[in-house]
C-alpha cells in the first residue's frame, strides 16, 4: 500500500478515536475525551495529506497539520482557526502535572468534552467533503 492508499486507514482511525472519545464523554471521562478528540482530528487531516501526495506526515499539532494542507487546500485555513482549541488537549488533558491546581482527571469537565468534540466532529466532516470516495 502506497503512502496516498493509507488515507483510508487514517480516517477509519479517526472515526474510532472520534467514537471513543464520545464513549468517554458519556462517561464523565472529560479529560480522556477532549484527547481523544484532538487525535481524531489529528489523523482525519493526516488522512487527507497523505490522500493529495504527501510521503511522510510529521507532527501531531493540528496547526501544523492544517497549515500543511492548507498548500492543498487553502481553505483549511478555517479548521486551523479553531485548531489551537484542541491542541491544548494534547498534553494537557493526559499529563498531571500539565494543568495548576489539579491533575486532568479532576480539571476536565463536560463544556471541555462538548466543546472538543463539536469541532473535531467540523474537522472530520471538512476532510470528508475534500475527499468525496472517503
Amino acid at each position: 500500500m502506497t503512502a496516498r492508499d493509507s488515507y483510508a486507514s487514517w480516517l477509519k482511525q479517526a472515526d474510532a478515536d472520534l467514537a471513543a472519545a464520545q464513549a468517554n464523554a458519556e462517561q464523565d471521562r472529560h479529560a480522556l475525551a477532549c484527547f481523544l478528540s484532538h487525535e481524531a482530528a489529528v489523523k482525519a487531516v493526516k488522512g487527507f495529506l497523505y490522500k493529495q501526495g504527501a510521503e511522510m506526515v510529521w507532527g501531531d499539532h493540528l496547526s501544523d497539520l492544517c497549515e500543511d494542507a492548507m498548500a492543498f487546500d487553502p481553505s483549511f485555513d478555517f479548521v486551523k482557526s479553531v485548531a489551537a482549541l484542541l491542541d491544548k488537549h494534547h498534553l494537557a488533558a493526559r499529563n498531571p502535572d500539565a494543568i495548576a491546581g489539579g491533575v486532568p482527571a479532576e480539571v476536565y469537565n463536560s463544556t471541555d468534552s462538548e466543546n472538543a468534540l463539536n469541532i473535531a466532529v467540523e474537522v472530520l466532516n471538512t476532510v470528508r467533503s475534500k475527499i468525496p470516495e472517503a
